[in-house]
């Protein structure tokens, strides 16, 4: 069965799997909901007593009794709240704790996926997954599940003292909420379409709204702010359609309750007074005290039908991310890598992004420990997909990498990630300072080192520019700096990660001439001494190189010096002209 097709009670059960804390205690929390319901029934008991056997007695008003057993139903009415309102608190505290782990767990889960798959999503659909949906839960759990579990053990016991006083008034009842309870699951899966649909309008809209805020400079530059807020208009009108309809659609199912109310209690009535022989008066009111009580909950358990199905489609969706098989192996444990520079070798690479051709075709190369080794190819020749398979952000589809003569799919997350260090063309900068966002190379690394790290790449004198030094704060994505001071950041914090293997993509920004002297300055400092791939997006770093390979069409079509590849390579040949007629060459 497809996630999709899953029903809502599966889904939240379901999830009550996946966080082991939403069970938690739930045997103590069932004990005090049932305390509370067994002492609300003290009310229909004590008012058929009272009636019929001390205030229509032959004898007379028998004015002690009644007062005695009020003041036992006040005591057992307060026990029973106070009962309830513990059953809520641990009901919320446990969705709190449980909703906390599903989130985690969704997070988690996305790391151990494939960049492949992640940026095939969109940014604000994956937020929707850990947020707006989580939190659709957490409130159905929080309340909705506490009416839920209270309801139905309200309507058992009401039932079973229903059937003690008059069985047939009860099988009335049972009947004409059987007839209701068909109805009500015709209801149920109109809403579950309807809330689905809803869902995916409001990840719509939030991913309408990211790229939009994120785009901003773009926007501007480009003068689309009416067609951006159009297309905000769009996606936030098909959100309101949705919720609109589906609002719709539930308040009939809210209608609908009041009338199975007036039916019950009209029909209980008049079958109890005219049909049915024997019935005291104490007998007749308090069933419908009973019928009261029995409604009561029926009509709860409509209203959470509705909570119930929005939590529903949030379990699906999360149940969308979780349901895809983990097709990168970051296990905690595994081998360990030797100290020092490593060499990287590949064996048989096969690569190719979904069902589209292959990227990489049977690539074999031998990347020699503490070698600066760098890829040159055109556009769509597979050299930057052949550094992602190396720090594995995507898997191979056949063949193998090995760092230290040892398989990288053998290695644990935390060996590689001691050991292998990854700098992308644009540099990603988290919303802190400076030394925060070094910090993410070693998260030991006090002030003295960080600053130490800046100076040891001959960025102290950029980092002096900076009004807060280290402590200077880079916006969201590190948007008060520029591209190149970004990437600076990003070396810094691959220099303090201290790897034996640095997968550099080149920056290629433009920069001004002043930081790309800086940029190239830190690079070689950086590079000295630990093996070093990098892809080369302009020719002149391949001229430093020990070695350069040559990616063609997905395969390595030569390697050598860049002497030797100037000499004897066509391909190369032809990249080079490219360079020195000005043309950089674009990230495959």
């Amino acid at each position: 069965m497809t996630t999709d097709a899953i029903g809502t009670v599966s889904a939240l059960r379901r999830a009550l799997r996946l966080a082991p804390a939403l069970r938690a205690g739930l045997w103590w929390t069932v004990a005090l909901a049932i305390v509370g319901a067994v002492g609300r029934l003290v009310v229909p008991v004590t008012l058929q007593v009272v009636i019929d056997r001390h205030i229509l007695s032959p004898t007379g008003v028998d004015v002690g009794a009644v007062v005695r057993l009020g003041v036992l139903a006040i005591g057992v009415l307060t026990v029973a709240t106070l009962a309830n309102r513990q059953a809520q608190v641990r009901m919320s505290a446990a969705a709190a704790r449980g909703l906390c782990e599903l989130r985690v767990m969704t997070f988690e889960h996305l790391h151990r996926l494939s960049v492949l798959h992640v940026q095939g999503e969109r940014r604000g659909a994956l937020v929707a997954r850990v947020t707006s949906d989580v939190q659709e839960i957490q409130q159905f759990l929080q309340w909705g599940g506490v009416n839920l579990l209270l309801g139905v053990l309200r309507i058992a016991l009401v039932l079973a003292v229903m059937v003690a006083y008059r069985w047939e008034l009860a099988l009335v009842v049972a009947v004409i909420t059987a007839g209701y309870a068909v109805a009500l699951r015709w209801f149920q899966q109109l809403l579950q379409r309807a809330y689905d649909h809803v869902r995916v309008r409001v990840a719509d809209s939030m991913a309408a709204i990211g790229e939009a805020i994120v785009g901003l400079p773009t926007v501007r530059a480009y003068g689309a702010e009416s067609r951006m807020r159009q297309r905000l208009r769009d996606r936030l009108a098909a959100q309101y359609s949705a919720e609109y309809r589906t609002h719709r659609t539930a308040a009939a199912l809210f209608s609908t309750a009041e009338i199975f109310s007036a039916a019950v209690q009209a029909i209980v009535l008049v079958v109890g007074l005219f049909v049915l022989d024997g019935m005291t008066a104490g007998t007749l009111v308090a069933f419908m005290f009973l019928v009261n009580q029995f409604i009561e909950p029926v009509q709860t358990l409509v209203e959470t039908l509705d909570q119930a199905q929005v939590a529903a489609s949030g379990v699906r969706r999360i149940l969308r991310v979780l349901d895809v098989p983990p097709d990168l192996d970051d296990r905690d444990e595994g081998r360990d890598l030797p100290g020092g520079a490593l060499a990287v070798h590949a064996r048989g690479v096969w690569f190719a992004y979904g069902d589209g051709p292959d990227v990489l075709c049977d690539v074999d190369a031998d990347l020699p420990a503490g070698r600066r080794v760098a890829i040159v190819g055109e556009t769509g020749s597979g050299k930057t997909t052949f550094a992602k398979l190396v720090v594995r952000l995507l898997r191979p589809d056949a063949g193998q990498l090995l760092i230290g003569d040892v398989p990288l799919d053998e290695l644990s997350a935390r060996t590689l990630r001691e050991h292998v260090a990854f700098v992308p063309q644009e540099g990603f900068l988290f919303d802190a300072t400076l030394a925060d966002n070094v910090r993410y190379g070693d998260p030991q690394a006090d002030d003295g080192q960080v600053l130490q790290a800046f100076t040891d790449l001959d960025l102290n004198g950029w980092l002096a520019g900076l009004p807060g030094g280290i402590a200077t704060r880079v916006g969201q994505r590190g948007g008060r700096l520029s591209a190149g001071e970004r990437q600076l950041v990003a070396l810094v914090r691959a220099w303090i990660a201290d790897p034996a293997v640095l997968v550099l993509d080149e920056a290629t920004s433009a920069v001004d001439p002043a930081l790309d002297v800086q940029l190239r300055h830190a690079i070689e400092r950086l590079t000295q001494g630990r093996t070093s791939i990098t892809i080369a997006h302009r020719l002149a770093t391949a001229e430093g190189a020990d070695l350069v390979l040559v990616f063609d069409a997905g395969r390595i079509v030569d390697y050598g010096t860049h002497d030797e590849l100037l000499a004897d390579s066509a391909v190369y040949q032809r990249l080079h002209r490219d360079w020195t007629a000005g043309t950089t060459l674009a990230p495959s």
